[in-house]
Order: structure tokens, then sequence, then C-alpha cells
């Protein structure tokens, strides 16, 4: 299908600004998935479009924290491994089961997670006790929140900040880093099924992923020099805004 020069320079700009808000709290898909919807674009073709261009996003920002040092990949490498099998594992189980039952289930476990955060201040403001093994850490979170990333996804990287930050003890800016570097894992992992199956459209995905990549980085950067003052806020924010959506696109106010 063509789109015109207008709606892909608004795509680019909708993928800049969601790509910014992704780095820091996660919930860009928010932004991207109805933009792309709103364009004329097919449900199957937006969502393998919206893959490409996230995983330009989460490349970006992981790419930056891994230069600044706030993300050591040796450290996760099994992390890495079991965040990827899980979101394959998701990915391949979506197009053979309906997955009507954990849509209901989300947007109270996103509603949860908005408000854990609201009402724990001081929640990730330093290192604290580690309660899980980096292996434990792998087999469970890992692979979990991945396998959640291919069958369904909002809220992957919010949910991976919880998780290290209850789990692994991590204080928020370093949860956020190593979050963003097992979603782009998850990302990559759910487009190659995309791609397996042709449901992505280029000009629009590429286009975006310049957009999500610059978005990205600029947000990385906020998140290592404003650090919690920052991400908290966000994703208490993101975490209502996607249970307002998801309750929506369910007929909640209907």
């Amino acid at each position: 299908m063509e789109i015109s020069l207008e709606i892909l320079s608004l795509l680019f700009a909708v993928a800049l600004v969601a790509g910014f808000i992704d780095a820091i709290a996660g919930g860009g898909g928010l932004i991207t998935i109805p933009a792309l919807l709103m364009a004329g674009i097919p449900p199957v073709l937006a969502l393998g479009t919206n893959k490409l261009q996230a995983c330009g996003g989460s490349f970006s920002a992981s790419l930056y924290f891994i230069r600044r040092k706030a993300v050591n990949l040796r450290q996760i490498g099994l992390l890495i491994l079991m965040t990827f099998i899980g979101a394959v594992i998701g990915t391949v189980l979506i197009q053979h089961i309906d997955s009507s039952f954990i849509k209901k289930v989300i947007p109270f476990l996103v509603l949860a997670m908005g408000l854990y955060f609201l009402f724990t201040p001081t929640l990730g403001e330093e290192d604290r006790h580690q309660r899980f093994s980096f292996a434990g850490f792998a087999f469970t979170a890992g692979l979990g929140i991945g396998f959640y990333d291919g069958f369904f996804g909002p809220g992957t990287g919010s949910l991976l900040s919880l998780a290290f930050v209850t789990l692994l003890g991590f204080n928020l800016p370093k949860a956020t880093a190593h979050a963003k570097v097992l979603n782009c894992t998850s990302n990559i992992a759910s487009l190659i099924f995309f791609l397996i199956g042709g449901h992505i459209l280029w000009t629009v995905g590429l286009a975006m992923m310049c957009g999500q990549f610059i978005g990205a980085n600029l947000g990385a950067r906020m998140v290592l020099t404003k650090g919690k003052k920052l991400i908290r806020p966000m994703v208490v924010i993101m975490s209502f805004m996607m249970t307002a959506k998801m309750a929506y696109d369910q007929g909640w106010f209907n």
C-alpha cells in the first residue's frame, strides 16, 4: 500500500515522541499503534510494522546505556537468552490460542503496577537487597516477561523495571537501563516472526525506526541525568494511560 509523504512525516514525528517516552517509562506502543491504524494500515501490518520501529527505539536506548556502562552485557547474558526464548514462545503461541483472557487481566496488572510506584515513594531510590540470583531472575522474570511481550506486550518495559527493582534490588535508573536491553531482546525475537510472515510495511517501519532511534536516545540521556525524579512520575502516568486505553478497547466504558 502507498503512504503519502505527509503521513510518513507525521508517523516519523509520532515515533520520535514515542521513542522518548518509551525509553523512560515504557508504553510507547500506546502512541504508535493507534497512529499506524489511523493511517489506514491493516491491523496485522500495523503490529508487524510497529515491532520493526520499536526495535529501532529499544536498540538506540540500549546502545546508549551500554556505551555509558550502565549495563554490563556479560553479567546479564543469561537474562538476555531467557528473555529471547520467552518472547519466541509467546509469539508462536499467540498465533494458535485465544488471548482474550490475558487481555482482560492485564489492565488490572498494569494499574496495580502504577499504584505501586505511586504509593511507594522510596522505591528504587538506591540499590537494595537482592532477593533473586541472576540465574533465578532469568528463568522467572526474564522468561516470563519475555513470553508476555511476545504474547501480548503492553507495559513490558515497566514490568521489567519493576522486576529489576523488587527482585534484584536495582535503583530505578539502573533498572530502567537493564529493562530496555531485555525489551530490545524481546522486540527482536517477535520481529523475526513478523518478518517470516511478511507482515511489515517497510517504508513506514524504517521511517518510524529513524524517529524512534532519535527519540529513544534522547530519552535514555534523560534517564541517566534526571534519574528517579523523571522516571517515577512517567511510569505512573503511562501505567494509568495504558490501563485506560486497554479498558476502553475492551468496552468497559460502553
